[in-house]
């Protein structure tokens, strides 16, 4: 795939702004930053219109530690396509990490509108209620969740554990002892259990 992108980069300005993005994105993947961040700028220089150059551009900073230039790379984008969903979620990503946590929200709530059923927005949803310290309605979207992905046996343990937090402790048990069937090596989940038949 890399031989075959790099054919293309001595092409017109957006062939190449294309090729450099997909370049980027599959250095990005192979964890090879450097590379990755000169395919990127490469990209953006080609075509400063193109939201997944833009979007690459942002991860390459955001993976150097810099989420504030990370989410005005991500902002771009979206001024470029409202709709670019990574762009969207990664600015979301940005903002918790920045602490920004009632902008982090906004991001997600507006893709959830866009992707109901993302299992990823739905578990970023939850954590952020649970970092604002709103423990029903971190609840309510880890069920919307596992509606999603039934079988996750972090997503249970983590309903079990909210439940368990909440004083709700038949709750707890059916999430940690789902948790336990689909992952019985997990300590924690082993540990509560004990506890919980020990009580």
């Amino acid at each position: 795939a890399l031989e075959t992108l790099k054919i293309f980069e001595k092409k017109d300005s957006r062939v190449k702004s294309a090729a450099a993005t997909n370049l980027s994105f599959l250095y990005y993947l192979g964890n090879e930053l450097e590379q990755a961040t000169n395919y990127a700028d490469l990209a953006v220089n080609s075509d400063r219109y193109n939201p997944a150059a833009l979007t690459n551009k942002g991860n390459t900073v955001f993976a150097n530690g810099d989420s504030e230039k990370a989410a005005e790379f991500y902002k771009e984008a979206l001024r470029n396509d409202s709709l670019c969903t990574e762009a969207l979620y990664n600015l979301g990503l940005a903002y918790k990490k920045l602490n920004r946590i009632d902008e982090a929200l906004d991001c997600f709530l507006k893709l959830h509108a866009i992707l109901p059923n993302s299992a990823q927005v739905l578990y970023q949803l939850a954590s952020i209620c649970q970092i604002m310290e709103d423990p029903n309605q971190a609840i309510e979207w880890l069920l919307q969740l596992i509606s999603v992905v039934p079988t996750d046996p972090h997503v249970l343990s983590k309903l079990g554990n909210l439940y368990d937090t909440e004083g709700d402790k038949s709750q707890a048990f059916h999430y940690y002892c789902e948790s336990y069937r689909y992952f019985p090596s997990n300590i924690e989940v082993i540990e509560w259990l004990g506890a919980y038949y020990i009580d």
